[in-house]
């Protein structure tokens, strides 16, 4: 019996030893208290406490949370009642306030968060709710944080996860975004109807300058032809005189030009003709050449 009493209390030791160790994981602390009071908070690792007088009074997780609260029913301004649901980011930075001076974090972190949030969307119409979902996260998020400090929590983050307006309100939004997107499309056509037109017209204008430009280079290029063909043909009849005036022509070489301008005279086409006045001095002239024709040439074939 004595034996059997001894192992009992071999193994009531052994379970109490055990019990009294503790180990704490990473990022998690613990709350130790010594008979009813606060005691220390215990630190990653393994921590002894004193059987039936030490005791855990909770593990606290040290990392970043993140809590998702179901639809509040907010009203704005202009009386219109829409369901946002809420997304709050936090973190315990005390865990002795945290423990003691909050009995249900949690709840209490749900519950300030729909009343802030009624007051900030109160303040708002529906339009610029649902606009101004960075101004509502910003001003929502400093209340909690600034609120739930003396609890030992440090809020990181709110975010708007969804709002919901009213059906009538939705159909509504749908059409008026509906008319707005008709409206841009209506003024993009129009517009790029104007752009067409307006390149239309400066394509044709392009093209009549560019043809005027063209009649007129070459109108010029014709009266420049026109010029240079006077001045060849005047320059060769000067250069004609100059090589009659250089061979000394005599009287009769001179009234057989002037037989052959008129005959070039009589070939034209005009209706009028006009004969110099000097007909006699033509007429001998005539006379020279018909005596220089018929005088006799020299027989070569004799020298």
């Amino acid at each position: 019996m004595q034996v059997l009493a001894n192992l009992f209390l071999l193994i009531f030791v052994i379970i109490v030893a055990f019990s009294s160790i503790k180990i704490i994981h990473q990022a998690t602390v613990g709350i130790v208290e010594r008979l009813g009071k606060y005691h220390r908070t215990a630190e990653q690792g393994i921590n002894i406490l004193i059987p039936f007088i030490d005791r855990f009074r909770n593990i606290i997780d040290l990392r970043e949370q993140v809590v998702d609260f179901p639809p509040q029913p907010v009203i704005t301004s202009d009386n219109v009642t829409m369901m946002i649901d809420t997304v709050v980011y936090f973190q315990v930075t005390d865990p002795f306030k945290f423990a003691y001076e909050i009995s249900n974090p949690i709840m209490a972190i749900e519950n300030l968060t729909a009343t802030t949030l009624r007051n900030i969307v109160g303040e708002l119409e529906l339009d610029e709710t649902l606009t101004s979902r960075d101004i509502v996260n910003t001003k929502l998020r400093a209340i909690l944080d600034e609120a739930t400090d003396k609890w030992g929590i440090k809020v990181n983050r709110v975010e708007l996860k969804n709002i919901l307006p009213p059906d009538d309100i939705q159909k509504a939004m749908e059409k008026q975004m509906r008319a707005e997107r008709e409206k841009r499309e209506a003024i993009l056509r129009a517009e790029g109807q104007k752009t067409a037109a307006i390149l239309e017209a400066e394509g044709q204008k392009e093209a009549a300058i560019r043809e005027a430009e063209g009649s007129r280079q070459a109108l010029i290029l014709e009266a420049q032809g026109e010029a240079e063909a006077i001045l060849t043909v005047q320059k060769a009849y000067a250069d004609s005189l100059i090589m009659i005036k250089n061979a000394a022509a005599d009287e009769k070489v001179v009234a057989l030009k002037s037989l052959e301008a008129l005959r070039d005279v009589g070939n034209g086409q005009a209706t009028k003709l006009i004969i110099p006045g000097d007909l006699a001095g033509l007429a001998g002239a005539l006379a020279t050449i018909k005596e220089a024709i018929s005088e006799p040439q020299p027989d070569n074939s004799q020298q």
